[in-house]
């Protein structure tokens, strides 16, 4: 797999197809970030494209490794402190990394206990994912990513305690270069959730990280102070001497202990 340069990344989303796919993803962005709450948000890659606009978190900011980004790092190892952040995007991030379990490793150490995440990628599993196999220039993006099918990733999510919330496939029309092409073929837009509901050729999801609360189990018995010898008992007592203890002074005995 290429690693696939900011600007050759920019120039594709200003393409046709670039510019439909962008079109989609961003009105489902906007959707979904207004709905979560909290104090930092992050975008990783795709730094040129703002997906937290219609965020109402106070502190939102860029992360990866390009120039523009506001704090440069690698996605792998993220310099963010564990459970410090509420909302997390991921805009084709996964698929164009050599190690995507890691990422979302990464991801669910910095999320807060119930922070959300939000991941689009490209679907295998549709046209978009045909033309990547057949594609006769595998060189340009974005036929050069590892396409990640959505169970797949539903699996991986699962597997780091995240629960998925929501989420919809955008772009059903076939991955054509021209702006008449991709015209002609905009009724499948919407109709492609009723006619092929999993065949789009992104899909979006939403996951929020679980933590299971821990509750002390205390045993069923519970500790009883030990009863006091009756005074009934402490007459017939032997002092060391082999004397009964008379009444008076088992009752002096009692109130001492």
């Amino acid at each position: 797999m290429r690693t696939v340069s900011t600007d050759e990344l920019r120039d594709w989303l200003r393409s046709p197809l670039g510019s439909y796919l962008l079109e989609r993803e961003q009105a489902y962005y906007d959707q979904a970030v207004a709905d979560v709450f909290g104090f930092n948000a992050v975008q990783f890659g795709l730094t040129g494209v703002d997906f937290l606009r219609a965020c109402r978190i106070p502190l939102r900011f860029t992360l990866g490794p390009a120039r523009e980004a506001d704090v440069r790092a690698e996605l792998c190892q993220i310099p963010l402190e564990s459970n410090s952040i509420d909302l997390i995007v991921l805009p084709h991030v996964l698929e164009f990394s050599a190690n995507p379990h890691q990422i979302l490793r990464e991801v669910e150490r910095c999320l807060r206990p119930e922070g959300c995440v939000l991941v689009s990628g490209f679907n295998p599993r549709s046209l978009w994912g045909l033309r990547r196999l057949l594609a006769r220039e595998p060189r340009i993006f974005p036929w050069t990513g590892e396409f990640i099918s959505l169970p797949r990733l539903k699996d991986w999510l699962k597997l780091l305690g995240f629960e998925v919330s929501a989420g919809r496939f955008v772009c059903y029309a076939p991955p054509v270069t021209t702006e008449q092409w991709l015209a002609r073929f905009g009724f499948l837009e919407r109709v492609g959730d009723r006619w092929w509901p999993i065949s789009g050729g992104v899909y979006l999801l939403e996951a929020i990280k679980r933590v299971p609360g821990m509750r002390i189990i205390r045993p069923g018995w519970v500790a009883r102070p030990a009863a006091k010898p009756s005074l009934a008992s402490l007459t017939h007592k032997l002092e060391g001497d082999g004397r009964r203890l008379t009444a008076r002074e088992a009752l002096e005995w009692e109130e001492a202990a």
